[in-house]
């Protein structure tokens, strides 16, 4: 049971009303009062041995009868008040005003209260009370018992953009051994584990789990093998499953998003507590209950969740029946600014990939982020908002920006030799850099050809702390709390020359996410600094650069941009609507392969209109030619 609306332990309380406070006399005769005293102080303690009772039913056991009653309300203790007798002449009768405090910590509703009317009868002056269920609670009869019962609270919606629903209830199937359906029979004959091995082969399960799994389980349990979606129920399960004994298909419905893998590293799943979440709960959450177990469902589970409702039911009798309830309240929703359509387009681009890899909208006038993808190959981890990877070329944005600040302009000469040593490392451009591109070129060139020697023989410009600040600028390298997992990357002081000169091209210690690459495209296109967005409602602050970017430099940056697909290494994007700029990077990492050097991250960022998009591959031959095709892919 959920205990958020667990019942509360009242400190047990049984009110004396005035009219017991001494006893009264009818004429010569006792009154009852003292009677219902005792009565009431054996419901208070729940021992009703010091109460007399009429012996007409000598098969009634009234100690006993009220404890089987009410055992299944665990601990709580009710507040009880008897009211004033009313006798005539040997009979009496007086009112039990009962309340049950079944009200959680976190709504403030009314008890549950009733009355019930207990009838006495006096005998040689001693008042004997008539046991009957109905004391307890007046629809109560023989046999049966009060239960609390769990109401699960409706989970809260995840929405996208234009409150669309993203993670919403769902048809499925759930598929399994239900094993009220064998007859004792077949269970003695073993019929459970057999029909528990044909039920996993014909799901392609493990049989040896699933077959102990069901063995383990009560003589009435269903055992759940697998949950499909209805889509998927319909072709995925063979027609001989049907013909297993005690295999079942429920329909029921799941708080599931559009696909199995929409944005999954992100949003998270919901399932079972585990025995971590439990214990580290402190009794919050108990066996049984349906929490978030990872992404946005575990962080925002409180809100998500609700709070569960109560039902009292009278069981034992024909039929279970609810005497009161208290309902659930549904969680609340959390809203993202995640584009369904731009998600999913995003996955589709990536579903061919097979080393990790992401994808990362953002739209640069609002920061909203409106697809974050990780392709397959990432294993279910979050490469889209908190991979750490060396940027490669698409940082020499940042390079360039840091340059502009020293006075070069995009039309004056750099130099871009062939080889470039710094301290005895020897840095070169990429293995199809042309020939034309050597030499004396313009700073434009050097970006759209992506020149790497330039920017390292550049490096003289450039003073301490300038290649970070420019970073800030753009949105890198300065720590946000977003409401969920985001690496925004670093530019940390470089500690030699070379690791100095690695810096401007992407390499040595700088690090980034795609979520930060797509933030420094979004920044170049909105002429500041952007913050990403993915939780609306969730308040940040930000922090400004120290030196944040100028109309004029954003104005540059999206021509240097602009020039690599018109001129430069992402003209194949050259066809596609909008003015699109772009980036290309390819980052060495890890070790060498033989002969075939060390492998390398592929990267490309763009901007296209109020969108801006980093596309990362963990391994790959270059940006432009691995990374490329999936952007190409994303924006046509």
């Amino acid at each position: 049971m959920r205990p958020r609306l667990a019942v509360l332990l009242l400190a047990a309380s049984l009110v004396a009303s005035p009219a017991l406070t001494a006893c009264q006399l009818l004429g010569d005769e006792v009154g009852p009062e003292s009677a219902l005293a005792t009565l009431q102080d054996g419901l208070a303690t729940r021992d009703l041995s010091e109460v007399v009772f009429d012996p007409a039913d000598p098969t009634a056991d009234p100690t006993d009868d009220y404890a089987a009653a009410v055992e299944g309300l665990g601990e709580v203790e009710p507040k009880v008040e008897v009211g004033e007798a009313e006798v005539t002449d040997d009979t009496a009768t007086a009112t039990l005003s009962w309340q049950w405090d079944l009200d959680g910590e976190e709504l403030d509703g009314e008890p549950w209260a009733y009355s019930t009317s207990a009838d006495l009868t006096r005998v040689d002056d001693v008042w004997q009370v008539t046991w009957a269920p109905s004391l307890v609670e007046p629809s109560l009869v023989a046999g049966e018992r009060l239960t609390l019962t769990d109401t699960p609270a409706e989970r809260g919606r995840i929405t996208g953009a234009g409150d669309r629903a993203i993670v919403a209830p769902r048809d499925v199937v759930l598929l399994g051994l239900d094993k009220t359906k064998l007859t004792a029979e077949q269970v003695s004959a073993g019929q459970v584990a057999a029909s528990a091995r044909a039920i996993a082969d014909a799901l392609a399960l493990d049989a040896a789990t699933y077959t102990q799994q069901a063995e383990a389980a009560g003589d009435k349990a269903f055992v759940q093998a697998l949950v499909l979606r209805a889509e998927e129920a319909t072709k995925g399960v063979p027609p001989a499953y049907a013909q297993i004994p005690g295999a079942v298909s429920i329909a029921t419905q799941q708080h599931l998003a559009p696909t199995r893998g929409f944005a999954a590293p992100i949003l998270g799943t919901v399932g079972d507590a585990t025995a971590e979440i439990i214990e580290a709960s402190d009794g919050e959450v108990g066996a049984g209950d349906v929490v978030g177990l990872s992404g946005l469902q575990a962080r925002y589970d409180d809100q998500l969740a609700g709070i569960a409702g109560l039902t009292v039911i009278a069981a034992g009798a024909n039929n279970d029946r609810a005497v009161h309830e208290v309902p659930a309240q549904p969680g609340d929703p959390l809203r993202t600014t995640l584009d369904i359509d731009l998600q999913a387009k995003a996955e589709t681009a990536l579903a061919d990939v097979g080393p990790a890899s992401a994808i990362v909208a953002i739209r640069p006038s609002d920061g909203a982020i409106l697809a974050a993808a990780s392709g397959p190959g990432s294993g279910g981890l979050n490469t889209a908002t908190y991979g750490q990877y060396a940027p490669g070329s698409t940082f020499k944005v940042v390079s360039s920006l840091a340059l502009l600040r020293t006075g070069l302009r995009p039309e004056q000469s750099v130099q871009c030799p062939a080889t470039t040593v710094v301290d005895g490392k020897s840095f070169k451009n990429y293995d199809d850099y042309p020939a034309s591109g050597l030499g004396t070129i313009t700073l434009r060139r050097a970006v759209a050809g992506s020149c790497n020697t330039a920017f390292i023989t550049a490096r003289d410009r450039l003073a301490d702390g300038d290649l970070a600040e420019a970073a800030a600028a753009l949105g890198l390298g300065v720590d946000h709390d977003l409401g969920f997992p985001a690496y925004f990357g670093q530019v940390p002081p470089p500690e030699t020359e070379t690791e100095a000169a690695a810096d401007l091209i992407g390499q040595g210690t700088v690090l980034a996410s795609p979520m930060t690459m797509a933030t420094v495209a979004a920044s170049v296109a909105a002429g500041r600094a952007v913050l990403p967005v993915l939780l609306p409602d969730h308040e940040v602050t930000q922090t400004p650069p120290v030196a944040p970017l100028t109309g004029d430099e954003a104005a540059s940056l999206r021509a240097l941009m602009r020039a690599v697909v018109t001129e430069g290494s992402g003209s194949f994007l050259a066809d596609l609507p909008g003015e699109v700029g772009a980036k290309t990077g390819t980052a060495e990492y890890g070790a060498a392969d033989g002969s075939n050097g060390l492998p390398t991250h592929a990267w490309m960022i763009a901007t296209q209109g109020d969108l801006a998009v980093a596309v990362f591959v963990e391994t790959g031959e270059s940006g432009s030619r691995t990374a490329g095709p999936v952007l190409e892919r994303f924006l046509s």
